[in-house]
């Protein structure tokens, strides 16, 4: 996974609330096993026709928006524990998924795919769509080492909460075997020094 320090990025505004993750991502797409190639079926319903063709009024399909950062409404990523929902958002180029509330088996699964699923007030995510809607061109900054969400355009300074472990995770680019392969010296440093007892 990429490191995720800083990242300064526009919105794609998606106000709609309990998106789960059959919208996310179809079932009759998660046949294949690799991560790749998910993110062009990313909400593919809503996307494309039944012949194939964008539909113009879907925000994915909107020119004027564009960023790696998906503002959507309460509850996002409720339904199913597929983990491909987390592989679509990668894979459509979505490192930040703004929302009021998480599922939480979805929040789990966008940490360990290197997205992170920053929660805010209802408030604060009603103001940031407003915001995005009417000035698609806004510029967002995600501030992972202090936790912090900026938008400079709007005077917005909002401090997010995240676990110490996958915080780490995400800084260093790690999923949780990377994390562990990276403890390698300190394991066998405590094997050869424990006292063991018989």
């Amino acid at each position: 996974m990429e490191k995720f320090e800083v990242l300064h990025s526009g919105a794609v505004p998606l106000p709609v609330e309990n998106i789960d993750t059959d919208q996310i991502i179809p079932a009759r797409f998660l046949k294949a096993t690799s991560r790749d190639g998910f993110g062009e079926n990313l909400f593919r319903d809503w996307r494309y026709d039944s012949k194939g063709s964008p539909k113009v009024d879907f925000v994915l399909n909107d020119e004027r928006y564009k960023g790696q950062i998906l503002v959507a409404g309460k509850n996002f990523g409720c339904g199913s524990s597929r983990e491909h929902a987390a592989w679509a958002i990668y894979d459509a180029g979505f490192r930040v998924v703004i929302s009021s509330y998480f599922a939480d088996i979805f929040r789990g699964n966008a940490l360990n795919n290197g997205i992170l699923p920053l929660q805010v007030s209802e408030e604060v995510l009603q103001q940031l769509l407003d915001l995005v809607s009417q000035q698609p061109e806004t510029t967002f900054t995600v501030d992972l080492q202090q936790q912090q969400l900026l938008v400079p355009a709007a005077d917005i300074a909002v401090p997010f909460a995240i676990d110490a472990y996958k915080k780490e995770c995400l800084l260093n680019g790690y999923d949780d075997i990377d994390f562990l392969v990276n403890q390698k010296e300190a394991i066998e440093n405590y094997e050869k020094n424990r006292v063991w007892a018989y």
